[in-house]
């Protein structure tokens, strides 16, 4: 079986995040990391493969992003995954949603033309643009069946099954391999690359795509190809001295109730 999970290097959420003159988000002046999100899917994988252990798995690490993104894959590798793909282009910068979702099925078509991939698998978002959608997109792009949010995932033979909470309630979902997959924060705790497992990804193959490797054309991606934009972006505002209500007199209350009122939260 061949598993690819697509991973994304984020912006530290503790950092100071900014954006470019261009308005797209500063990666490179910025602390970058594993989106969290994602190592829920590099989990998942290692599961599925440490279930499975009388089988022939092989776990993927797909990325794309520039130079630093590689360090996406390699906190895969560390966890467990056995080998990285990076997809690095200046052309990409910028890009959307659809063209993110459109190197990501090119590079998971080549990596199948190898060894056919049976498994694609997703965080439930990035946590750095939260949308959600890319899944879904790369799904569609791939002719694949797509099975979303999962929080418990059962497997045997082709045959998987997932379950999906709702506000009211559980879904039960069956699919047939191969398929796309996101699963959600509630599916496990991902596991700490151990000494052993740093140690051992110095060794693992990690390959460098640029968009002529996969067939896609500069023109398809970036910002002149997003069919959004960032207009406008402002730095949010430093945060001011908050306001204390003392009781002295007994007129707290009425004080709090005022200032509650001014707000509009009452």
């Amino acid at each position: 079986m061949n598993i690819v999970v697509c991973v994304k290097h984020v912006p530290d959420a503790t950092a100071d995040r900014k954006f470019e003159s261009d308005n797209t988000v500063d990666r490179e002046g910025v602390d970058g990391l594993l989106s969290e999100l994602d190592e829920y899917a590099v989990e998942q994988a290692l599961q599925l493969r440490e279930k499975r252990s009388d089988e022939e798995i092989s776990v993927t690490a797909l990325t794309v992003g520039p130079a630093k993104a590689a360090d996406a894959v390699r906190k895969a590798l560390q966890m467990g995954a056995d080998k990285g793909v990076h997809v690095s282009d200046d052309a990409i910068a910028g890009s959307d949603y659809l063209g993110t979702s459109l190197v990501l099925a090119k590079a998971i078509e080549k990596i199948g033309s190898e060894q056919k991939v049976d498994l694609v698998v997703f965080g439930m978002a990035s946590t750095d643009a939260s949308g959600g959608v890319v899944p879904a997109m790369v799904a569609e792009r791939l002719g694949l069946p797509q099975v979303t949010l999962a929080s418990v995932i059962e497997s045997q033979g082709d045959q998987v099954r997932i379950k999906r909470d709702g506000d009211t309630a559980t879904e039960v979902i069956g699919a047939t391999l191969p398929i796309v997959l996101s699963v959600t924060d509630q599916s496990g705790e991902a596991r700490y690359p151990s000494f052993k497992g740093i140690m051992a990804a110095k060794k693992k193959p990690v390959e460098s795509y640029s968009l002529s490797d996969l067939g896609v054309e500069a023109s398809e991606v970036g910002a002149e190809a997003a069919y959004s934009a960032v207009e406008e972006a402002t730095a949010r505002p430093p945060r001011t001295a908050g306001e204390i209500v003392t009781d002295e007199d007994g007129s707290g209350a009425t004080a709090l109730a005022e200032f509650l009122a001014s707000k509009k939260f009452i």
